[in-house]
């Protein structure tokens, strides 16, 4: 696995919010992401779930914080993590204990689809492998908001091999209102002006995206300074939409790495 490079303003240096302009025309309201509509294809790569390599435990989350079951019932190394400090930080792989669960693996488990007709990829997914809409402890479901960070990169991967320029490609990464109300950074929130930050770099460094202060994990948006492709990471959503040419989402649908679906209704 390579190294993801160091984030730096001197990389990302923040652009004009205008270049984001002609995305609110196209979209409308991007304060949790613009969600651009098919150019001309699309596909949703879905965020990573995890399991623990131990059996499947029926007891949920509530289950344990409501004292229903006894927490010495459980394998000790999922109570243990459940109670560390650093429960699963937003968007990285959970450990060595936890392994990948593919969201065709649990639908294939529990006879759901991937995503219910008409909705998008959320919290709404699922509602076979939760008692009283609580996840077993045994399962990670997927960060909302978060494409995570294995997938992130691999999906930068991609984009360079299907970018004109390659790795020198110029990219914009826009980071709208509740990206910067959700992440760490120190940027002034307390006036009108502040709707969105665009920052402007190269393909090359993208990864390094992940670790902006702008934001949780990755931007709302990132798209090519040419517009041939966009990708959202709505701040509601299971799955981040990446539209463009469909050489681009065929190597998604076919990467060993991604997980990514057409969603029809959603396109």
């Amino acid at each position: 696995m390579t190294e993801t490079p160091s984030w730096s303003a001197e990389k990302w240096p923040i652009a004009p919010p205008s270049e984001a302009d002609w995305l609110y025309e196209l979209c409308g309201d991007g304060s949790t992401g613009f969600m651009p509509p098919a150019l001309p294809d699309a596909a949703w790569v879905l965020h990573a779930m995890y399991e623990h390599v131990s059996a499947p435990v029926e007891a949920t989350y509530d289950d344990l914080d409501k004292g229903r079951v006894d927490a010495g019932r459980i394998d000790p190394r999922i109570v243990a993590h459940l109670r560390s400090d650093d429960i699963f930080l937003t968007g990285e792989h959970p450990g060595s204990d936890w392994r990948r669960l593919r969201w065709s693996e649990l639908a294939e488990r529990t006879g759901d689809p991937l995503v219910p007709e008409g909705q998008y990829p959320s919290r709404n997914c699922f509602p076979s492998a939760r008692k009283e809409n609580s996840w077993p402890v045994s399962i990670w479901a997927p960060d909302e908001g978060c494409l995570d960070r294995p997938s992130w990169n691999r999906l930068i991967d991609i984009l360079i091999a299907h970018s004109p320029d390659g790795p020198d490609t110029r990219s914009m990464a826009h980071h709208g209102l509740m990206d910067l109300l959700m992440g760490c950074s120190d940027v002034d929130l307390s006036g009108d002006d502040v709707i969105k930050i665009v920052c402007a770099g190269h393909l090359r460094d993208a990864k390094s995206l992940y670790d902006s202060p702008y934001a949780e994990c990755n931007p709302a948006n990132l798209f090519a300074a040419d517009r041939s492709w966009i990708t959202c990471t709505d701040i509601d959503l299971w799955a981040t939409k990446v539209v463009g040419p469909p050489t681009l989402i065929k190597a998604l649908l076919h990467d060993d790495e991604i997980e990514a679906i057409r969603i029809p209704w959603k396109h």
